[in-house]
């Protein structure tokens, strides 16, 4: 990373009234403290019809206008999604940080492609994700005994640098604290617009 690292921001998103309307959230948090620094929140229209292994297109344009809620760009994104294994090599976490330009994480919660041997049961084993030949991400254990998750480059950070901040931010439970608060969020909003 070619900067010092103080803040990190959470996104995720979610469909609403049958993939009619997108909500997507933002929360910026301390890099050091994890405290929430700022939130961002949209609710819109979604436009881009589901295609399979196109979904970032359909999910970006949201999470995009998110972030810009927050006031400022954060000097790292964690999508809760994919980044490079992806079974194009673009997932929303590569997408979303190359339209913005900003260093980005994909952290997701389950494996659209790729191979890997088994993971250790405690916090901090890992064992690369692979397609072929191709390093696509790693799987990591960011809790004890707990389904690990699936990390990767989304832009402008390395896979170390990656897995390294998803445990940093990782705090007892298994999503690290930025994602794991955006998807709290996306729950609440999506509670409250039923």
């Amino acid at each position: 990373m070619d900067r010092p690292v103080r803040t990190i921001a959470g996104v995720d998103c979610a469909f609403l009234d049958g993939g009619r309307l997108i909500v997507a959230a933002a929360v910026m948090c301390d890099a050091g403290t994890m405290e929430t620094i700022a939130t961002g929140h949209v609710i819109r229209p979604c436009r881009f019809p589901y295609v399979p292994g196109l979904l970032s297109f359909r999910e970006a344009p949201a999470v995009i206008a998110a972030i810009k809620r927050l006031g400022r760009a954060p000097d790292l994104l964690m999508c809760d999604g994919q980044g490079m294994a992806h079974p194009r090599r673009l997932g929303l976490a590569c997408h979303v940080g190359l339209w913005l330009d900003l260093p980005t994480i994909g952290v997701a919660k389950s494996r659209l492609c790729g191979e890997h041997r088994p993971v250790g049961r405690r916090r901090g084993c890992r064992a690369q994700l692979r397609d072929g030949k191709d390093v696509i991400g790693a799987v990591v254990r960011t809790r004890t005994d707990v389904k690990p998750l699936y990390v990767s480059v989304g832009h402008r950070v390395s896979l170390a640098d990656s897995i390294a901040w998803t445990l940093r931010c990782t705090r007892g439970l298994r999503l690290p604290e930025p994602a794991r608060r955006a998807d709290r969020l996306v729950a609440t909003l999506k509670r409250d617009h039923a």
